[in-house]
């Protein structure tokens, strides 16, 4: 049996019906499709997983649990395991249901915790819409919003690269799936694919205890004491000392997902010491404080997809325990208890990173969406050695001038704070390629380069478009995708110098540039010289987010939208 159905003077022809999809079920998804090709907008409610917390008043006093995935995806391959234990004189408890009795198993030894493969009785189809790949969390919910603009159901996911997926439980059935991404093909966008993924076996959780095993995939972790040693993988200095609880889960892509239940305030003693280190200034250490709280709140959206809220790497910010706390980071904490940075009586976008190069960015220099009006180019330096405002980075001539001086800047005796690296047109070509492959891009076929331009800078000399010639054709990369694409530059504040050696032809490229990340916010190395020349956490602050308050937490602060 065929459908054909017509709309928008589009035809979807050919289409096979699917035992799983009722009447009720077709019905419903030509009705959706209909309304996303005729633009209209529908509106849509979300209630994105872990954003109670946030969204609820939080009072002075409350120290709001967080979810972190200290681990993400445990079983993604065959030989994984997780050691937990208790620490001395103290004992592990594990809890879990079969059917609906509770069981709970206590031991003062370690758990070790591994995945068996088990082979299905019949292959499993696993299959979503994906309809956009990205480097980076903010260009993906940009993209997500503009999906549901258009009336889509959609969900943010991580299975390596950020995701765009429509939503699972919506778009359920393989014939809504077709329908849909038919549809968004026809309207001329040709990116988002169909992953389909056959599995014939999964993982499945197991330990053993007192010469018993045991199997079960969702799995609650505490002691009394309300610490745990967890053992990543079989490297002795891979220990890692956590508090709160832990919970194994099930996530998105058929693993599992190892998360810590942890108080915020005792999160952030986890936080400090890897970000910005023991050593640092009191007042740049408050300021990381103050930041990396407002942050965690900000952005307990991120992980709803697999039910918790923040992830301990670099897509969201280092947490790596207890084992470096410090008394410097300690008492930067307990000075900064409860305080937020806001605007308007909102969490701001608390955005940071290593090293700016010299000059701050704006948002929307780095991702789409819309500008923060506290997140724009500043220089950075505590005096005025070049006046923004009068020679604009967009220029080139002047962005050349500038990314060649080097002293005079809170950043000035750091390493990455300025850097040249030369790299041969072969591995430009590589790195290039396969970020095309992993984006699904026609020109990933390409062959040889011909010829690489800077098209556009913003007003921070940030690289908002760059050309690429090739052999099949001509194609521009944007903003943080140039980060992506090559190995060499350590951020988007570079420009390009060819390099011949002696010959004919190009040998490659000098990326020529400075600062290391994207530049948005705070600079650590550079809140570390202010902090140095007696300036506050209140003052370093308001310098890299201009129009901001410090407030405690308190009901008056509206929650993040």
């Amino acid at each position: 049996m065929v459908l054909s159905v017509q709309y928008n003077k589009s035809v979807i022809k050919q289409i096979p019906t699917c035992p799983e999809a009722s009447l009720w079920e077709q019905n419903r998804v030509f009705m959706k499709i209909f309304f996303w090709r005729s633009s209209y907008k529908i509106l849509t409610t979300f209630c994105l997983l872990g954003l109670a917390a946030a969204s609820s008043p939080v009072n002075n006093n409350q120290d709001v649990e967080l979810k972190i995935g200290i681990v993400q995806r445990f079983g993604a391959t065959p030989t994984a395991k997780l050691e937990l234990t208790p620490t001395k004189g103290d004992r592990i408890k594990l809890k879990w249901k079969e059917g609906n009795q509770q069981q709970t198993l206590v031991t003062a030894n370690p758990i070790q915790l591994e995945t068996v493969i088990e082979t299905l009785p019949q292959p499993k189809i696993d299959e979503v819409v994906v309809l956009g790949n990205f480097r980076t969390f903010e260009t993906a919910e940009d993209s997500a919003n503009n999906w549901r603009s258009q009336g889509l159901e959609v969900e943010i996911a991580q299975p390596e690269r950020w995701q765009v997926w429509a939503k699972r439980d919506v778009y359920s059935t393989p014939l809504v799936r077709r329908l849909l991404l038919q549809s968004i093909q026809t309207s001329g966008q040709k990116l988002p694919y169909l992953d389909t993924q056959i599995r014939k076996q999964v993982p499945r959780v197991s330990w053993v205890v007192n010469d018993k095993r045991y199997s079960q995939n969702d799995l609650e972790i505490s002691t009394d004491k309300n610490l745990i040693r967890v053992k990543k993988d079989q490297k002795s200095g891979n220990t890692r000392l956590y508090a709160g609880r832990m919970k194994l889960q099930p996530n998105a892509y058929g693993t599992y997902s190892l998360v810590n239940k942890v108080p915020l305030e005792t999160y952030l003693r986890g936080v400090l010491p890897y970000e910005i280190g023991t050593s640092a200034p009191k007042t740049s250490l408050e300021s990381q404080a103050i930041i990396a709280r407002t942050y965690a709140l900000r952005n307990l959206r991120r992980f709803a997809i697999d039910d918790y809220q923040l992830c301990a790497d670099t897509h969201c910010q280092v947490y790596d325990g207890l084992n470096g706390v410090a008394k410097t980071t300690d008492q930067a904490i307990a000075a900064t208890r409860g305080m937020v940075l806001t605007y308007n009586n909102e969490l701001v976008d608390a955005l940071y990173s290593s090293t700016t190069g010299g000059v701050t960015a704006s948002f929307s220099d780095v991702w789409n969406g819309e500008d923060r009006p506290y997140l724009r180019p500043v220089v950075d330096a505590a005096t005025n050695i070049w006046p923004l405002t009068e020679k604009s980075l967009a220029d080139e001539n002047n962005f050349r001038q500038f990314i060649n001086l080097e002293q005079g800047f809170n950043e000035s005796t750091w390493d990455v704070f300025r850097w040249n690296k030369q790299t041969s047109l072969e591995d430009i070509t590589k790195d290039l390629q396969k970020f095309l492959l992993v984006k699904k891009s026609p020109y990933a076929k390409f062959k040889t380069i011909e010829a690489i331009a800077i098209t556009k800078r913003s007003e921070s000399g940030r690289i908002l478009d760059l050309a690429i010639k090739t052999d099949i054709g001509v194609f521009t990369l944007h903003k943080d995708e140039v980060r992506s694409a090559f190995a060499a530059p350590r951020s988007t504040l570079f420009y390009l110098q060819p390099i011949n050696k002696g010959k004919p032809d190009i040998w490659g490229y000098a990326f020529i540039g400075g600062g290391l990340g994207h530049g948005v916010g705070l600079s650590q190395t550079g809140a570390q010289n202010l902090a140095k020349l007696g300036w506050s956490s209140t003052k370093i602050l308001q310098f890299y987010y201009p129009g901001t308050q410090l407030k405690m937490l308190g009901n008056e602060i509206k929650p993040p939208l």
